[in-house]
């Protein structure tokens, strides 16, 4: 049986936290200028799933305002190392930052994916989501 994870939200000066990463975790390699970067803004924000000192699970999400609405989160992705997914990690990450973006006094959360994602549906309807018809367009800059 695999040891429990610890699921926390990383903080500026955390960096050292995402140097033991498990492949798959991450869609690419963490670029210390980036990382330093989005831990530095107060409105990016990281969760992370910890076992045995290893980072094997992530989401990250942005937390935002317009003059019009109450804050609102985008939560950008969730990402489970291939060999811990199927654990509830997903789900315990998405708690831990949907119980974030209340404390931020969000009033919603919102997050994009694949009609054919399977995967992520079930988490994020397993987490509470209700399925929004949307249409992602997007812009090379």
């Amino acid at each position: 049986m695999n040891s429990p994870v610890t699921i926390r939200l990383l903080n500026e000066g955390e960096d050292s936290l995402l140097e033991e990463v498990a492949e798959g975790v991450f869609d690419h390699n963490i670029h210390p200028r980036w990382l330093g970067e989005f831990l530095a803004d107060t409105r990016h924000h990281l969760a992370v799933a910890v076992r045995e000192g290893q980072v094997v699970g992530m989401t990250s999400a942005v937390h935002y305002v317009h003059p019009d609405k109450a804050p609102e989160l985008w939560i950008n992705e969730v990402g489970v190392a291939t060999e811990h997914q199927g654990q509830g990690i997903g789900k315990q990450l998405m708690a831990a930052m949907l119980a974030h973006g209340r404390a931020l006094g969000c009033g919603e959360a919102w997050v994009l994916t694949g009609q054919d994602n399977a995967a992520a549906r079930a988490l994020y309807g397993a987490a509470g989501g209700k399925e929004q018809p949307a249409l992602l367009v997007s812009f090379r800059l």
